[in-house]
């Protein structure tokens, strides 16, 4: 399901780990029913992986394993009693089936987070050699020594996948499409790398050789040094790019949609040398993407990811993405500088967009516009048609559903005004992040109600496209 089959729709950005409870409990369903209550037909989250330090989503022990801690989750039965499963969004599915479907993955899961445990926590790269380099006689011997914790955590994923079936299958018919999202790279100490170092570029002792990242720009005098392995492309073409095509096919049994983090590392990635301290001495590497969404589009069809294209893109990162249909981004935020050509400016936003007022890295709109200056404040309120500073969230709201972008996302903070004390992640920072979350007597009785009719006024609520979606209120800078 694609943004085109969805239609001219609205969406909240709003993480599990925001809701009142901080997990998929009865707040998931409650809060499902006033996303159609207000008539918004999209749930956008964040990476729902196991986070490896601290909270952040895009750090993860794995590439499919999906974070326990998100799910209220009963004593998990014995391995291979199968579990029958009624009502879901796929066909019913027992344990077994299940298992079949995701051993390539899952054992391997398994065995790295209990020797991870093992090993207080340390990196994999810190285990006794035969582990590290994954001795066959070794490792079976762990998995016999380990056998009923490995069942019990590769059960616990299942009954995960089993959960989040009921809340799909409930979503979906209310009318709510789930909106996830997939960081491009995976860490490296996860158990994809662990299990699978053919498919990285490491040296011989399993060390990486070079690290993703991105150059210096007006943002960074020195980059951004991630530090996740690079992919070896080469390797993964051999075989037909059979990892992405399942991690890909394992996402979209969760979600409707799926946001691919830094789309243009799938035209080319800035190889940082693992020994610079910095981002600053690397550079752009052509990679194999083009090759890769080819593979996943003739083996599935056509593929519903987003492409995230914030930030300084290319002609040809354009052109990929262009080439296989995939919907851009664009944050409202970002367009109200004074070139005419920004692509954030809502007389720039394409159909096939989806238009943001901010993202999970952004501030508030409350808090983003107080921070501005008096000058660049007195230029939003002028660009937006208005003079009083209170009305600055509502006009941006209507900007962005007024817009011609199909989808039209907001976090829950905008949708609150609130400011920013309600922001979700400042990058670059480590601490205070990803700790956000709303209560109940927070949402006026009356928002979803009042929503619904904005978003009617502004033909979101519509199952079919409208011809008429080039309507803009705001001003051309």
């Amino acid at each position: 399901m694609g943004i085109h089959n969805i239609g001219r729709a609205a969406g909240v950005l709003l993480h599990p780990t925001s809701l009142p409870s901080g997990k998929l409990d009865a707040d998931a369903y409650r809060w499902v029913d006033w996303l159609a209550e207000a008539g918004f037909k999209v749930w956008q989250m964040l990476p729902l992986g196991v986070p490896l330090a601290g909270l952040s989503p895009y750090q993860c022990a794995s590439a499919f394993a999906v974070n326990p801690n998100l799910f209220s989750l009963p004593p998990s039965p014995l391995a291979g009693e199968g579990l029958g499963m009624e009502g879901t969004a796929q066909q019913p599915c027992t344990f077994d089936a299940w298992y079949d479907n995701q051993k390539h993955w899952v054992e391997d899961y398994a065995l790295f987070m209990v020797l991870k445990q093992q090993y207080q926590g340390q990196e994999w790269s810190e285990w006794s050699e035969p582990l590290r380099l994954r001795d066959p006689k070794t490792l079976f011997a762990a998995r016999g020594e380990h056998a009923e914790a490995l069942a019990a955590i590769i059960h616990e994923q299942y009954d995960c996948w089993l959960q989040w079936q009921a809340l799909r299958t409930y979503a979906t018919a209310r009318g709510v499409a789930l909106f996830g999202d997939m960081p491009i790279f995976v860490a490296y100490d996860s158990a994809d790398v662990w299990a699978h170092p053919e498919r990285f570029l490491l040296n011989e002792n399993g060390a990486p050789t070079f690290v993703t990242g991105v150059p210096p720009d007006y943002f960074s005098e020195t980059g951004q040094r991630w530090g996740n392995p690079h992919y070896d492309w080469a390797y993964m073409q051999t075989e037909n790019f059979q990892w992405w095509q399942q991690r890909l096919a394992y996402h979209f049994e969760f979600f409707d949609l799926v946001r691919l983090d830094h789309f243009r590392g799938l035209e080319a990635s800035w190889m940082i040398p693992s020994t610079e301290p910095t981002a600053i001495n690397g550079y752009w590497q052509k990679v194999a993407g083009d090759a890769m969404l080819e593979s996943l589009q003739a083996s599935m069809g056509n593929i519903p990811l987003v492409a995230e294209d914030l930030g300084v893109i290319t002609p040809e990162v354009t052109a990929l993405r262009d080439k296989y249909g995939l919907p851009g981004m664009s944050v409202l935020q970002f367009g109200f500088d004074h070139f005419d050509d920004n692509p954030h400016k809502p007389h720039n936003v394409r159909e096939n967009t989806v238009y943001y007022t901010g993202t999970h890295d952004n501030d508030t709109l409350q808090g983003w516009f107080t921070s501005l200056s008096e000058e660049a404040q007195q230029h939003v309120l002028w660009v937006l048609g208005i003079q009083d500073a209170a009305q600055v969230t509502d006009a941006m709201l209507d900007t962005i559903f007024d817009s011609r972008a199909l989808l039209a996302i907001i976090p829950l903070q905008d949708l609150l005004h609130l400011g920013s004390a309600a922001r979700m992640n400042i990058p670059g920072t480590v601490d205070n992040n990803w700790l956000w979350r709303f209560d109940w007597s927070d949402i006026p009785d009356t928002l979803a109600s009042q929503l619904h009719e904005k978003l009617q006024g502004h033909q979101r609520n519509e199952r079919e496209l409208t011809s008429d979606t080039t309507r803009h209120t705001s001003r051309p800078v």
